[in-house]
This record gives C-alpha cells, sequence and structure tokens, in this order.
C-alpha cells in the first residue's frame, strides 16, 4: 500500500473515531434544531445556532450570507487545497408539530398547526455538520491542506436561499460540493443519483390590490358623502381576485401539461393581515404557485397560463396585480466521477442499522394504531445499500422514456457551479401493514425526533461525508475528473440562471413565524392572542 493510500486510510479512520466519540453530543445537537422547527426565511434561533458553533470550532462565519437573514456561509482553512463546500438546511414546515413520542401530538406548549420537521431537515443539517467537523479534525490531525466551506441554506421547501447564494458568488471558486437528503422517496435510500437529478421549480407569489374602490361604480351613488357608501355597490376587492384566479387555475389544472412527466402544481392562500370585519372591499391578497416539472420548457407553459390567469381575475375584480419570483431553478447536472467517489465511501460505512431502542419504539407506534408489533418493524430499504447504477434502472421504470429529471429540490442549482454529487441515507420508516396502507404523517415525523431511530442516519451520512471530502483532499487526479466532466456537461446543457443577478430575496413578505409574548414565551403566530 502506498503511502497517499495509507494516508488516506488514517485520515478516514481518524474522522470516523470523532464521529463516534461525538454522537451524544451530535444527538443533542440534533434535538435542539429539532425543537426549534423554524419555517422557511424565518429560521432566526437555528440559523444562530450554527453562527455560534461554527464560529466556536475556528471557522470565519457571514451570518446573513447575500442579503438573506437567516443564512450564513462559514470557512476553514488548513492551508492551499482543494475547496470542498457542503451545507446546511433547517427550515421545518407548518401545520406539522409532531412531539418525538409513539402516538399523535404536538410538542410541548404549542398547537397542530404549528411547524415541524418533517424530512427532516434537523438531521440533514447535524449530518453534513457532522462530516464537516469530523473532517476538520482530520485534516488538522493529519496535516491536510485544503478548505472547508460549509453554507447554511434556509427556506429549502421554496428552494429559497440556493440560487440567491449562487448569483451572488457563494459557490464560486469551489472544487466540489457534496449534498445530502435523508431518503424520501424509494429507491433512492443508502446510495447516490447518477443520472436522473431532480428538474425543474417554479415558485411565484400573485398579489392583488385593490387600491382605488372608490372608482369601480362613480355615478351610483353619486350624492354620498364618502367615497364608498353603504348603500353603493362596492368593488369586487382583492378576495375576489384571488378566487377567481384560484378557481380558475384549478380548473385549467388538466389545460396546463399533459398527464405525464410528474409534474405537480401546488397553491397557498399567503395571510395578508385583514381580519377586521370590516364591511370595505378587501384591499389585498396573495397567493402563492409552486410547480414542479422535469424541464424549464415545461415549467415556462405553466408560468404563461398563471400569468394570464392573475392578470384576468385582477381585471375582473377591479385590481392591480404585482408579483413576485419566490424560486426559479435549473435542472440538475450529474457527475459521475463525484457519484462513484461518494459510493465508495458509503460501501465503507455500511447502512445504518437499528437498534433495540429504535426497533421498541417503532413496535410502539404499531401498537398505537392497532397494529400487531412486527420483529423488524423497518422497511428492509432502510438497513441496505443500493448502487447508483440500480437505484437509476428501478427510478427509470417509473418515467416515461423522454424524461430525463423527476422531482425537485434546489440542491440542482449548485451543480452548475462546481461538481456535485446528491446522496440519501434512509430515514427511520416503517413497514407496511398488510391491509392497513400507509402510515399517518405524523409517524415518520415522529421517528424523525426519537433519537434511537434518527441518529443512525447522522452517523452514517457524517461518516459518508468525511470520507469523501477526504478523498477529494488527497486524490488529485478524481477531483481533476471531476472537474473535467463538470466543464462538459456543463456545455452540453448551456443553462444561464433563471433569475437575474440582482434577483432579491423575498425575505419581506409576510411569512408565518414564531414570535415571543410580553413574558418571553415562545409562540406560534397562528395560535391566537399573545397573552
Amino acid at each position: 500500500m502506498t503511502d497517499a493510500a495509507n494516508l488516506t486510510d488514517a485520515a478516514k479512520a481518524t474522522a470516523r473515531e470523532w464521529i463516534d466519540e461525538h454522537m451524544p453530543e451530535l444527538s443533542a445537537w440534533h434535538q435542539r434544531i429539532w425543537d426549534l422547527a423554524e419555517p422557511a426565511w424565518r429560521e432566526h434561533e437555528s440559523a444562530a445556532w450554527y453562527v455560534n458553533l461554527l464560529r466556536e470550532r475556528g471557522f470565519e462565519v457571514e451570518a446573513g450570507s447575500a442579503g438573506m437573514p437567516t443564512a450564513f456561509c462559514a470557512e476553514w482553512s488548513n492551508g492551499a487545497g482543494p475547496r470542498l463546500l457542503t451545507y446546511a438546511e433547517y427550515d421545518a414546515v407548518p401545520g406539522n408539530c409532531q412531539s418525538a413520542s409513539s402516538h399523535l401530538a404536538p410538542r410541548e406548549g404549542l398547537p397542530a398547526e404549528a411547524p415541524g420537521h418533517t424530512d427532516p431537515h434537523s438531521a440533514l443539517g447535524i449530518s453534513t455538520l457532522a462530516g464537516l467537523l469530523a473532517t476538520q479534525h482530520a485534516m488538522r490531525e493529519h496535516g491536510i491542506p485544503g478548505s472547508l466551506r460549509y453554507t447554511g441554506e434556509p427556506a429549502e421547501k421554496m428552494h429559497g436561499s440556493k440560487v440567491v447564494h449562487g448569483l451572488r458568488g457563494y459557490y464560486d471558486n469551489v472544487d466540489a460540493i457534496v449534498s445530502f437528503h435523508p431518503f424520501y422517496m424509494l429507491p433512492l435510500c443508502n446510495t447516490a443519483r447518477l443520472d436522473t437529478q431532480c428538474g425543474a421549480y417554479y415558485s411565484k407569489v400573485y398579489e392583488f390590490v385593490c387600491d382605488e374602490p372608490e372608482t369601480w361604480q362613480l355615478t351610483a351613488n353619486p350624492n354620498s358623502p364618502i367615497p364608498a357608501s353603504h348603500s353603493a355597490a362596492r368593488a369586487p376587492g382583492a378576495n375576489i381576485a384571488l378566487m377567481q384566479m384560484h378557481s380558475a387555475s384549478r380548473m385549467m389544472q388538466d389545460a396546463m401539461l399533459p398527464s405525464v412527466g410528474g409534474w405537480s402544481l401546488s397553491d397557498a392562500i399567503l395571510s395578508s393581515g385583514q381580519a377586521t370585519a370590516d364591511n370595505l372591499p378587501a384591499r389585498i391578497a396573495r397567493i402563492q404557485y409552486s410547480w414542479r416539472t422535469p424541464d424549464i420548457e415545461m415549467a415556462e407553459h405553466v408560468l404563461a397560463v398563471l400569468d394570464r390567469n392573475a392578470e384576468h381575475a385582477a381585471a375582473m375584480a377591479h385590481c392591480r396585480v404585482n408579483d413576485t419570483w419566490i424560486a426559479r431553478s435549473r435542472p440538475g447536472l450529474t457527475n459521475h466521477v463525484m457519484t462513484d467517489v461518494l459510493y465508495r465511501n458509503l460501501e465503507q460505512v455500511g447502512a445504518p442499522t437499528y437498534g433495540e431502542d429504535a426497533i421498541a419504539a417503532a413496535q410502539e407506534i404499531q401498537r398505537q394504531l392497532d397494529i400487531e408489533p412486527m420483529a423488524k418493524p423497518f422497511l428492509d430499504e432502510c438497513e441496505r445499500l443500493i448502487s447508483p447504477e440500480d437505484a437509476e434502472r428501478e427510478l427509470r421504470e417509473h418515467m416515461p422514456a423522454w424524461q430525463r429529471n423527476w422531482t425537485s429540490d434546489d440542491y440542482v442549482e449548485m451543480t452548475h457551479y462546481a461538481p456535485t454529487v446528491r446522496f440519501y441515507i434512509s430515514r427511520p420508516a416503517l413497514k407496511p401493514a398488510p391491509g392497513r396502507g400507509a402510515y399517518p404523517g405524523w409517524v415518520m415525523n415522529a421517528l424523525g425526533g426519537i433519537p434511537a431511530a434518527i441518529d443512525p442516519t447522522i452517523e452514517v451520512a457524517g461518516k459518508t461525508v468525511a470520507g469523501t471530502f477526504i478523498d477529494l483532499l488527497l486524490d488529485s487526479d478524481a477531483l481533476a475528473r471531476a472537474g473535467e466532466e463538470f466543464s462538459r456537461r456543463s456545455a452540453e446543457a448551456s443553462l444561464a440562471p433563471l433569475l437575474p443577478a440582482d434577483f432579491e430575496p423575498p425575505v419581506e413578505l409576510a411569512w408565518p413565524e414564531y414570535v415571543r409574548d410580553a413574558e418571553g414565551k415562545r409562540r406560534w403566530l397562528g395560535a391566537g392572542a399573545l397573552g
């Protein structure tokens, strides 16, 4: 064995030992982020936690990077060498407040409509943090030169931050990127993506504003001393425009795109703070549309329909319409060299395994649901690897031959700046009981907060990130080949950013958030009066 191989093996062993020694600490860190469960663009305490910890560990950290208050960019260097990047996510989803328990219940002191970690992004961030700090430790111990960059990426559920970080240059001068996500669909469990990457994602808010209601019918009551008489015909107002937009777009959904290709369209009506029960026309109403498509052309067809519907809904209701882009992401670029390097490291680490405590927690959930507890309650796929080639083949069985990409995630923007690999480690998921169908959604959410069940994900993912980083730091040939493949695929795709360089992140919109009451107690804003 060569000296280089000896160094690589020794450094990987050092990194894995660091994670083993620090698993209790990593588990506690995860519980902290899981409990905070802050939603998109409002992850203030979660981001501050990461910033403070990284500074304590010797990283130089820019808080609020790229004009996003809950983003950050951290860097640590051990001398001239490759610069490698991974990242944290930490946004949660409103309406999914679940305790780390065996039954349906919100976390203590919060209503069910508060946010919770569904994927869970809490484990995503702590897993990559584990890999980052383990690599840093190995670099120090073995004198390995290079730099580590770590970004905090808020609002992933809206594809919010990565396009902005990319436009502002935060992924420039990076030699390779490792992207991790806890598994969320088979066959992408304990593997890495090969050729089928995530597709395009667009998200836009349409705001209807009725700011001249007095001009609706000028002759309806010309003698009234007030602009909108109680006896006059009132302008329809913003709520009517929103409902016209919502109804028309729902009715036209089948006319937007063919019923193939795995595309989807979602809508969300945003709060505008108008619960006053007044008798005036609604002045402002907002609706957000988000759509996932295999390619940009399909996304543009949906955009054209929505823009047209918004224009006419506004005209019907005596409103004007403003629109605000939330996200606009390109399909991803694959990199076989990066996939090979990462999967070799995953093979060395092995799939997660679930101990007695995790099995007991899973069995108790089954009892609560009147399911006979299983001796092996977790999906078999959670505890075994699947090669990227086999996962690719199974994935393609569900797709039309013409379709190149499937579902969406904003890691795709990173793939246009540096060689990137996307990999998945199992999160705990239960075997379905015969004749019972899928488990309630709260079950996976709860398992994501039970340490015995989620810690194996953090351990395996962290060790895989660290091993991959060490290979890329020490194997200049592999890094060069990854760069050459990136250059070739970028030239072939020729996809420029879909938003302008001066695009401003939509942080000022009225997104849901926690607040502090007069006693300093943390409350969910939708939970009612504050003290």
